[in-house]
Formats: structure tokens, sequence, C-alpha cells
């Protein structure tokens, strides 16, 4: 059974930081891509950050040289470093995988808010 755990979601002030990680087991394939998106109320989800089997990298503009997506561990857990958090990115975020047949999972969603 295909799982992933999301875990660091929590309150933080403006300015401050979170560490989100995501956990992938039960993938038979092999992963090509991992990644995270965001949905805050009443807005679509979208792409935050993302970073591939080779290790490359893409960030939404709005969140780039302040998120850094980082791999580990066999490439089966990705983390999102969150620094200099503005209220607008307060959303539920949620990890995203994409195994080498193309299969598409997620997990269950991590809160994330920004709030002085």
């Amino acid at each position: 059974q295909v799982q992933l755990v999301e875990s660091g979601g929590g309150l933080v002030q403006p300015g401050g930081s979170l560490r989100l990680s995501c956990v992938a087991s039960g993938i038979s394939f092999g992963i090509n891509a991992m990644g995270w998106y965001r949905q805050a109320p009443g807005k679509q989800r979208e792409l935050v950050a993302r970073i591939t089997r080779g290790g490359t990298t893409y960030y939404e503009d709005s969140v780039k040289d302040r998120f850094t997506i980082s791999q580990h561990n066999a490439k089966n857990t990705v983390s999102l470093q969150m620094n200099s958090l503005k209220p607008e990115d307060t959303a539920l975020y949620y990890c995203n995988a994409v195994t080498l047949t193309d299969a598409i999972y997620w997990g269950q969603g991590t809160q994330v808010t920004v709030s002085s």
C-alpha cells in the first residue's frame, strides 16, 4: 500500500521558519519526482516546489529564495525548508510523488499557518 506521510506543519509568526518532511513508502517502481503543493481556502491547489530523481528543482516564483526542497534516504523522503514565512504562505501543504510509471500519489496534507 502506497503511503505519503507528511510532518512539520504548524503555526509560526511572520518571518519565521518551518520544515516540512514527507516519507513515501510502498512504491514499487521507483519515484521520478516529488514535490509540495499548497491550497489556501477558496483557491486552487498550486505547485510550490518540486525535485526530480536527478536533483533538478523547480520553485514557484513567490517562494524562490525563501524555500528549499531537498531529497534524502534513497530519494523516498523529501523536505521543504521554509524561511521568511509570510501570511500569504498560509495553506494546507500536500506532498506529491510521481513514479517512474507516471502514477501520482498524494499525502493527506499538513497545515501551515503564518500569523502574529
